[in-house]
């Protein structure tokens, strides 16, 4: 169960998307009325099409969780406006709104691809067993979302074409220029989780490579950012890399303080995974026989 920290920040999240859903009902009870209006008056539908793909056309609520300070129209009202746009060519004759349909669906497709890849590599992380279609999933998300011109999209699908590199095919070579190109993008959207995530996997980078001070560094900024936009669990997860790496400079005393802070956070927000690498990285800790009293 997570704590209520995050259930607070999800029902934030998830708020503007019962108001979208809502006035698309209403939309549907208002078209309905109006239809047996003209079916009672033998007059045109056709202003109940266009009454309706306004309605939906005006609904753009913030999209994600996620994607910091950017907003965008749930997948749901992208495949209304389709629907509508389909109804208004075939029963109206205008197709002028089909391109921004396939548009639409495009969007839809791109987040559904990269929402499927992210629950493969999920997977992978629990059985170490790699799914022969994530790094597809991830490749086409990056595909259309540059085809859209949809930065924020774009910078993430490049992080997780990076990460599939980097964790599943221990290719630290093809993720990095990956981890490159998708920061300068976020950096361009204002998108502040990318952009911790990047950091987070550059400083993993860095460490592998024995980059101690530099991979403190993006650790450290990656923080700085989760912290900045509530994403308290992944504070912790990158605190237990900060454990290690003060192990291997020998800072015991800092690192014993950041397993206890991190243990709280995750704690707090319910992230039993964290707690466990906490815990593991403590048993790496040695004191040295003047702190042991």
């Amino acid at each position: 169960m997570l704590g209520s920290g995050w259930c607070t920040a999800q029902q934030h999240v998830n708020a503007p998307h019962a108001k979208a859903r809502a006035l698309l009902l209403l939309s549907d009870i208002a078209l309905k009325r109006k239809r047996s209006l003209s079916q009672q008056t033998g007059g045109p539908d056709r202003v109940s099409l266009d009454a309706r793909l306004d309605l939906v056309t005006a609904i753009d609520v913030p999209c994600r969780r996620r994607r910091d300070g950017v907003s965008g129209m749930h997948a749901e009202e992208r495949i209304e406006r389709a629907r509508v746009a389909y109804e208004r060519a075939v029963y109206a004759g205008e197709t002028a709104g089909l391109t921004g349909a396939e548009q639409d669906l495009d969007k839809v497709e791109a987040d559904l691809a990269l929402a499927r890849g992210r629950i493969l590599h999920a997977r992978f992380l629990e059985d170490r067993q790699e799914a022969t279609h994530e790094l597809a999933l991830f490749e086409r998300a990056t595909q259309l979302y540059r085809t859209l011109g949809d930065l924020p999209g774009l910078a993430e699908s490049l992080f997780w074409v990076g990460c599939f590199h980097q964790v599943v095919r221990g290719d630290t070579r093809t993720a990095i220029p990956l981890f490159e190109q998708s920061y300068e993008l976020a950096t361009q959207a204002g998108d502040r989780f990318t952009q911790s995530e990047v950091l987070r996997h550059l400083g993993i980078a860095e460490h592998s490579a024995g980059r101690l001070e530099a991979a403190r560094e993006r650790l450290e900024e990656s923080i700085r950012l989760r912290r900045e936009i509530g994403l308290l669990a992944g504070v912790a997860s990158n605190q237990v890399g900060l454990i290690y790496i003060a192990v291997a400079e020998n800072r015991s005393s800092d690192a014993l303080a950041l397993a206890d802070e991190a243990y709280a956070t995750a704690a707090d927000c319910g992230a039993e995974r964290i707690m466990r690498q906490v815990e593991e990285a403590r048993t790496q800790i040695t004191m040295p026989a003047a702190d042991q009293g």
